[in-house]
């Protein structure tokens, strides 16, 4: 049994389990050894290793050949991956080497808005979109990373911050259910601590905060981690949006089990072939939809449509079936996008096969 499981161990605090052994089982042959990646920064990354923190190279120039390159903003390391560490590196210090598969990733679209997708974090049990509502609850807002979060595979849950400071805590509540039916959603104070243990009970495993500046992520991190571990910062009365205090990804252990990730605050939020996602985060049209009278009704004037009668007799929002075409716009065309280069790409290997081939010729004519 490998040394992971002998005992307490650093990695086990960090979700090491027999699967994830079982998995790397080629690469401790290899000469490799696990680690999690807890930070990433400017070509290094710090790791937790079953010997403790490390500060590890991100370079792919001596990579695993047991895994592909370690290059893109989707195949790079982040927060939360489980990689095979190197202990060698070529300047060193140990070097990821390569990357576990990831049981989950949550992707948005990159900050370019071309097709390639940015990953957040990988390995994500837990989703925990956190809402301040001393502003009121932005229903598109909860509705978009509720997407994401299901199209990742992990969990969402809605975590309504600074409860003390809303005199509308039971109405912030109903409106964000309404915006995530079938999603947990629990209110609570990190200042005064009600609610804390609430929030604490329905998140598990690896739990990622989510939502933008000012939010609350921070404190509500601290307040689950029982320390001021996490850097915070005050909000504007204006608007209710802060300075982003968290300035990267980090991933830090829980008490009573389980793992942060506190992340950045999020301006925007593109989805990226987010299909399944949003058929999760919009179950309740999916289910109107399979009394449509035509099987690929768009839900716009088609006649014998069980969404738009919905609407019109008032049981589903206006506002939520717009929100729902403007993100399924949004995926769709993110796919389309993604073809598109992955067309393109296909076509340039060819044009470099078919001019290598050229060049190959041309030189066995001239030894003749």
């Amino acid at each position: 049994m490998s040394s992971a499981f002998a005992g307490p161990s650093p990695l086990a605090a960090y979700g090491w389990d027999e699967a994830l052994e079982e998995q790397f089982t080629s690469h401790r042959a290899a000469g490799l050894v696990p680690a999690r990646v807890a930070a990433v920064d400017r070509g290094l990354c710090d790791v937790v290793t079953e010997d403790g923190p490390a500060r590890a190279s991100t370079s792919a120039a001596s990579p695993d050949p047991l895994a592909g390159p370690l290059t893109g903003p989707v195949a790079a390391p982040c927060t939360g991956d489980w990689a095979a560490l190197r202990p060698d590196g070529p300047d060193g210090r140990p070097a990821v080497a390569a990357l576990l598969p990831r049981r989950t990733a949550i992707v948005r679209a990159s900050a370019s808005r071309d097709s390639r997708g940015q990953v957040l974090a990988a390995n994500v049990d837990t989703v925990a979109i956190v809402v301040p509502p001393a502003a009121r609850p932005a229903p598109g807002r909860i509705e978009r990373l509720v997407a994401l979060a299901w199209e990742s595979g992990a969990r969402p849950v809605v975590v309504l911050t600074k409860a003390d400071r809303s005199p509308a805590i039971a109405a912030a509540e109903a409106e964000a259910a309404a915006a995530a039916p079938g999603v947990e959603v629990v209110a609570c104070s990190a200042v005064t601590g009600d609610g804390v243990d609430a929030v604490r009970a329905v998140l598990s495993g690896t739990v990622v905060l989510v939502g933008p500046s000012g939010a609350g992520k921070s404190t509500l991190g601290n307040a689950l981690l029982g320390a001021e571990v996490l850097a915070t910062g005050a909000v504007r009365d204006t608007d209710g949006k802060g300075r982003h205090t968290t300035v990267r990804r980090e991933l830090l252990p829980l008490p009573g089990g389980g793992v942060l990730i506190d992340t950045p605050g999020l301006r925007a939020v593109g989805l990226v072939e987010a299909s399944e996602g949003l058929e999760r985060a919009f179950a309740d049209i999916a289910e109107l939809a399979a009394g449509c009278r035509f099987g690929d009704c768009a839900h716009v004037s088609e006649p014998g449509c069980a969404v738009l009668a919905a609407v019109e007799g008032g049981t589903l929002p206006a506002r939520r079936l717009d929100g729902y075409r403007r993100l399924l716009r949004e995926s769709e065309w993110a796919a389309s996008r993604t073809d598109a280069r992955l067309r393109a790409e296909r076509e340039d290997r060819w044009k470099s096969i078919r001019k290598a081939q050229r060049r190959m010729y041309r030189e066995r004519g001239r030894d003749r």
